[in-house]
């Protein structure tokens, strides 16, 4: 079958092994001083090992791969690891979403009669509203009476169109020498002056990396994006969830088949619609 899983570049991997305890279900190991994918049964690839790889070696792609066994990996790996590894690995199921996975994992546990580590919140399923970037909440304040002054309405700073990924041309005239603002469809609800603090002499792309079912086309658009139009700056504003991270993957595997080396300014909403960092 066709699926994500991880990839490591042998050539950057230095060895140093920081990416093996991100991945408790024991599909990474180190094998002659370099970091290895072992079983591609025992890789979810949602990849939990990237973000301490200080190479830059390790990424998602999408290829032919034996199905992820999430059984196997429960009683051969994770069990034998000890209850803080089964916690985080059912964390890191919940945290992406994977509730079939953690269904499995949790019937795995009664199983052999163990307990079942409780999480900050109770995961339930995606189709109810209730994985972390849908979880439904209110920020509403007590309604006050007090007429408050009208300001001036706000000029758009939108320049360009389309904005949507989908229907952009990656050799669009506009994006010659641009400054980039890459977004996630989210972000302009959240923060009321995301024209004046994010779009302002920036060309605007947005999309969404958990909805969208293109990820592939994303990247090759990107790719192409890079390569032809001597981009000056890339700026990423997305959300707090986990789910939002993946614009920032995306752009990066688009970066390295560009074989670009602009730096990223990555900015972080939270669902109140404050800057993060």
């Amino acid at each position: 079958m066709k699926r994500k899983i991880i990839r490591i570049n042998e050539e950057k991997c230095n060895g140093c092994g920081l990416c093996i305890p991100d991945c408790p279900e024991g599909a990474l190991q180190m094998i002659d001083d370099k970091a290895r994918l072992v079983s591609d049964l025992f890789c979810d690839g949602l990849g939990a090992c990237i973000g301490n790889c200080p190479q830059d070696a390790i990424e998602v792609e999408e290829r032919e791969a034996l199905p992820y066994d999430e059984r196997r990996v429960m009683e051969e790996n994770i069990i034998k690891a000890g209850t803080n590894t089964i916690k985080a690995h059912l964390k890191h199921l919940f945290d992406h979403g994977e509730f079939g996975y953690y269904n499995t994992a949790i019937e795995v546990l009664k199983k052999h009669n163990l307990p079942i580590p409780q999480l900050e919140e109770k995961p339930q399923s995606c189709a109810t509203g209730q994985c972390p970037g849908s979880k439904p909440m209110s920020f509403k304040e007590i309604y006050s009476p007090q007429p408050k002054p009208q300001p001036d309405p706000l000029p758009s700073e939108l320049q360009t169109w389309p904005t949507q990924l989908q229907l952009m041309h990656p050799m669009a005239g506009y994006l010659k020498k641009a400054d980039l603002l890459i977004a996630a469809d989210c972000t302009p609800f959240a923060y009321a002056n995301f024209h004046q603090d994010f779009i302002k002499g920036k060309v605007l792309v947005n999309f969404c990396p958990k909805l969208d079912q293109t990820i592939d086309h994303y990247i090759e658009k990107l790719t192409l994006m890079f390569q032809n139009n001597d981009i000056k700056s890339i700026t990423i504003v997305r959300m707090e969830v986990p789910c939002c991270g993946g614009i920032e993957m995306i752009v990066r595997q688009a970066l390295e088949k560009a074989n670009s080396n602009l730096q990223l300014e990555v900015k972080v909403i939270s669902i109140k619609g404050e800057v993060k960092n």
